[in-house]
């Protein structure tokens, strides 16, 4: 894979930050949630966070998310799946003020 196809790829691994009282005692802990692309990997998520927030990753954890079956009166759905990531950052290191959430 070319550089700049790669550097594009990591700019669309993120899809913005998951806010749920979990991801908020996570945030205690250094740790931010992220929503991700389902195909992403954890090396890919760990360099689109260094490369979009300038901040150094000590690990991340990614979690498949299932969707969940929902139904209105006789119809049946069903909403997609997801994946999402718990990225440790290093002593120091913050992106919550960049989210809106402190």
């Amino acid at each position: 894979m070319s550089q700049i196809l790669r550097q594009e790829r990591l700019l669309t691994i993120i899809r913005g930050p998951h806010l749920s009282e979990k991801a908020h005692i996570a945030a205690e802990n250094n740790q931010v949630v992220l929503k991700v692309r389902t195909d992403a990997t954890k090396k890919e998520v760990q360099q689109a966070v260094e490369l979009l927030f300038e901040v150094k990753v000590v690990g991340v954890q990614v979690v498949n998310v299932k969707g969940k079956t929902k139904r209105f009166q006789q119809t049946k759905g069903r909403r997609p799946n997801w994946k999402k990531a718990y990225v440790k950052l290093a002593e120091g290191s913050s992106i919550e003020e960049l989210f809106g959430t402190e």
